[in-house]
């Protein structure tokens, strides 16, 4: 008979206890009882744990956090196998997609009735499966932001989904005891795994094989062969309209057979993941035990139990790099072990939230954890290769950097990449190399690290040509040193003390920092440290022991100086701020934000701070100007920057070098400090072009640059009216034809007095009231008189009179008057003018009363306007200022 598809209607609110174990316990309540499938609670029968576990010796580590939200409590967990994202399922039934290298939500869903604890990204498909308390496996398109469909069958609260890498199927595991493989491509179930007794908490594919392990709480964990289901299905006559047709019945499939049963725990089960490429299982379970298992061809063993947790363990899973298993549980913590040694290395802690959910990501060195408040995307150590770049005396710069336990050099003219000595480093947690600090002259290295709290290695660097494969170094205790002369160095020590020693790593003297806060020195020059406190850096003189300037910064994580110590940078995580060092002070030059992780910094020959994010690589003027120079696929750690070569390392300690076009920020540097040769030569020799770098022209008040890069008329024609460039915009205009920009070039000509071009532009605006007032002002009599017709052909009757009076032509004046039916007015205006003929004319239409009132007053006189001064040519022009370029950059621009 078909399996059924409607699932009943979930339990009510007050059935809801009597039905299934409490999952999610309050904090502090002892796992001691769990419930049997037909729901009622009874004791454990099984051996119990022999007391607590003992106190882990595991030294407490702080996350590397690279993002952190707060949310309800996160059940499920999938990073993105491509896209920096990673989406999270949670109790009260939201599905959120983030982005976590930017730190912003991307969508949500909200479909599902109830907690949503499974939750996973499909490896090439824009797809996502989840799966919750309502008995329903959703499959959504996360780029159209909806659900595609529901697929019904389990008959309890579905606890994980996951999609096949290969094959368009998705595994799920339920508390209806079952595990069942579906089809999305056809939305149906084509087998259900039977032989489970308790709720099955966990179910994963194999990442290459066809095999498949289950977690349950009836205390196994089980290996699913299911070489039979791919042949039955994707084979040449598999498909039937996606029926399943193979052996099945009501209680399962024979197409997937239990491969192996591991027992082992003494609790419910509640993880079991496959390790990447070895024929390895880690599982965890309510013992609060983590167990290793081993499989061959013919049979599975436990290997080893890994113990540390004080709770029920909730997930477990293998690192897909290392060699280290990581865990997490109800008792508040992560834990990493080493998979060989089977011993702890790592333990994560929260002060109030049960951790329930890992993630660790397939490519990068991440890992993410789900806990009651929240969900924290996090690294196990730094990734950040430790490196230092000398100029080389005169010579060829060079590079120092550990790669694979050895100090190796890099040449960056030739390339040469040689190894110089063995690096000792220490093992376990916190043990990463933080920073170098080479001595050329006594080829003498200190190498700081993370190790015992903060502590440096002092090493000799054999002469060229011999490697060291023993060598051995002074190592001393401190949170960070650096060289500060020839044969000395300093040292921050735990009790926040700047010690100055010798190469032997003898004290010679001990000083106070200039703030009892200093937490971190940095390189400043000979006998000279900076000191970061708090929120400000400091420039110390060892020598004078006083503080010599100050600079605000927050949070500096790495100081950067360009080769001539007078400009130097200081990187935060989210920003670059340059200074310059004049007279030992300090001076803040800018600050550049950023909304994504600063990683590093180097300057160029001329000044320029070139920095790289997590995905780009941008540059930083001393006068504040930044910009995207490209994009990075993966971040770099910048070494030296010679010419239009970035040389660069990645996170494997690999050199790169980047090809960049240096054409912007050198322009832009070259305007900076009016280098104007410069300035010519780049606008001659390259294409700059572009709406950016128009506008950053007219910001900084170069317009008459700008306008050799515009092919655009109307912005062309506006730069030309900005700075004055009436031959070059009459030229834009002519081809726009637009009567905005002849407006626009009248007033500016008129600025300037060009009235040929005034009038050419009022003559294309039919203008006719400005026309008439230029002619009136220039003295061209005759064509105001044109102006006095045409405005007499267009019936413009106040066009007719202001050129009559422009004119001085009485008769017409007073025609007009009468014309419009104004004779009081034509009277008063022949009387005023002595027209004694057209007076007597007009008199007999002005009532009499009113004719009084139009007699002039009795030694009035007329005011006439002086003529005006004709000239054949224009006035003398206003006098607009050339910059330097407008003759060599427009012969340029020809």
């Amino acid at each position: 008979p078909p399996l059924p598809r409607s699932p009943p209607p979930p339990p009510q609110t007050g059935q809801k206890s009597a039905h299934r174990r409490p999952r999610e316990r309050p904090p502090g309540q002892p796992a001691s009882a769990a419930a049997s499938p037909t729901g009622q609670l009874c004791p454990r029968t099984q051996r119990p744990p022999s007391g607590p576990a003992p106190p882990s010796r595991m030294q407490a580590s702080t996350f590397l956090t690279k993002f952190e939200t707060k949310s309800n409590r996160v059940k499920g967990l999938s990073f993105h196998p491509k896209r920096p994202w990673i989406v999270v399922s949670l109790h009260n039934g939201i599905i959120q997609l983030w982005d976590f290298r930017m730190g912003t939500l991307l969508d949500r869903f909200d479909e599902h009735d109830g907690p949503v604890r499974g939750v996973h990204f499909h490896k090439n498909q824009p797809l996502i499966v989840s799966g919750g308390d309502d008995y329903k496996i959703k499959v959504w398109n996360y780029k159209l932001k909806r659900c595609l469909f529901t697929m019904l069958g389990h008959l309890d609260y579905v606890r994980t989904v996951q999609f096949h890498h290969d094959y368009p199927w998705i595994v799920s595991s339920s508390d209806d005891q079952t595990v069942r493989i579906w089809n999305w491509q056809t939305r149906s179930c084509i087998s259900v795994l039977t032989g489970h007794n308790h709720y099955v908490m966990c179910v994963q594919f194999h990442p290459k094989e066809d095999m498949i392990v289950s977690a349950s709480l009836d205390q196994t964990v089980r290996v699913w062969d299911i070489s039979g289901l791919k042949k039955r299905n994707l084979g040449a006559a598999s498909e039937s309209a996606g029926v399943n047709t193979g052996g099945t019945d009501l209680f399962g499939s024979t197409d997937a057979v239990v491969k192996y049963l591991l027992e082992g725990h003494d609790r419910g089960v509640n993880w079991a993941s496959f390790h990447p490429t070895l024929p390895l299982i880690v599982s965890g379970a309510d013992d609060r035990q983590v167990k290793l298992w081993r499989m061959n061809d013919t049979k599975a063993w436990e290997v080893d139990t890994l113990r540390g947790h004080v709770n029920n363990v909730s997930c477990c899973m293998f690192h897909p790099k290392q060699e280290l298993i990581i865990s997490n549980s109800e008792d508040k913590s992560i834990r990493v072990f080493d998979m060989s040694k089977r011993t702890g290395m790592q333990t994560f802690r929260r002060e109030q939230d049960r951790f329930w959910i890992l993630a660790v990501h397939p490519e990068q060195n991440l890992l993410a954890a789900g806990h009651d408040a929240g969900m924290i995307v996090f690294k196990l150590e730094r990734e950040r290769p430790s490196y230092t770049v000398h100029e080389g005396g005169g010579g060829a710069p060079y590079l120092l950097c550990v790669k694979d336990r050895y100090l190796r050099m890099h040449e960056f003219g030739s390339g040469r990449d040689v190894p110089l000595l063995s690096i000792r480093r220490s093992t376990g947690c916190n043990s990463a190399l933080r920073s170098m600090s080479y001595n050329e002259a006594e080829r003498a290295l200190i190498i700081c690290s993370d190790a015992d709290g903060g502590s440096y290695d002092l090493y000799e660097i054999p002469k060229e040509g011999r490697t060291n494969d023993s060598a051995e170094s002074k190592r001393g205790i401190g949170i960070a040193a650096c060289f500060v002369a020839r044969n000395r160095f300093a040292v921050l020590d735990k009790s926040k003390q700047i010690l100055v020693k010798n190469l032997n790593n003898e004290v010679t003297k001990k000083l106070a920092p200039p703030h009892p806060t200093t937490d971190l020195i940095f390189y400043a020059g000979t006998g000279m440290l900076l000191c970061r406190s708090e929120d400000k850096m400091t420039l110390f003189d060892l020598q004078q022991k006083r503080a010599m300037g100050e600079l605000t910064c927050q949070n500096v994580k790495y100081v950067v100086w360009a080769a001539d110590m007078k400009h130097v940078a200081f990187i935060s995580k989210h920003s670059v701020i340059l200074a310059r060092r004049e007279a030992q002070k300090l001076e803040h030059l800018c600050t550049t934000h950023e909304t994504i992780r600063v990683k590093s910094a180097a300057f160029d020959e001329s000044g320029v701070l070139l920095y790289s994010t997590l995905n780009h690589l941008k540059y930083c003027l001393p006068s504040g100007d930044s910009g995207i120079i490209r994009t990075l696929q993966a971040p770099v750690y910048l070494c030296k920057v010679l010419g239009s070569k970035v040389h660069c390392l990645d996170r494997e300690g690999n050199m790169k070098v980047l090809s960049v076009d240096n054409t912007e920020y050198t322009f832009k540097m070259a305007l900076t400090e009016r280098k104007h040769d410069e300035v010519l030569r780049i606008i001659k020799r390259s294409k700059l072009c572009g709406q950016s770098i128009i506008g950053y022209l007219q910001k900084k008040g170069y317009p008459e640059v700008a306008l050799h890069f515009v092919k655009d008329e109307k912005t062309r024609f506006n730069l030309a009216i900005e700075c004055g460039n009436i031959e070059v915009a009459l030229a834009s205009a002519n081809t726009l034809d637009d009567k905005d920009c002849w407006h626009k070039l009248g007033v500016e000509a008129l600025r300037q007095g060009n009235h040929q071009i005034v009038e050419f532009s009022y003559q294309k605006t039919k203008d006719f009231e400005r026309l008439s007032f230029l002619y009136l002002i220039t003295g061209n009599v005759e064509k105001l008189h044109k102006m006095l017709k045409i405005a007499e052909m267009r019936g413009d009757v106040m066009g007719r009179f202001h050129n009559a009076l422009y004119l001085g032509d009485v008769e017409e004046r007073v025609r007009i008057l009468r014309e419009m039916h104004q004779p009081a007015l034509a009277l008063l205006a022949a009387q005023t003018h002595g027209l004694a003929q057209a007076a007597d004319e007009v008199r007999p239409a002005v009532a009499e009363e009113q004719q009084a009132s139009c007699a002039p007053p009795p030694g009035a006189s007329l005011l006439f306007p002086p003529t005006p001064i004709t000239r054949e040519h224009n006035w003398p022009l206003l006098r607009v200022s050339k910059g330097y370029f407008d003759g060599p950059a427009a012969a340029a621009d020809e």
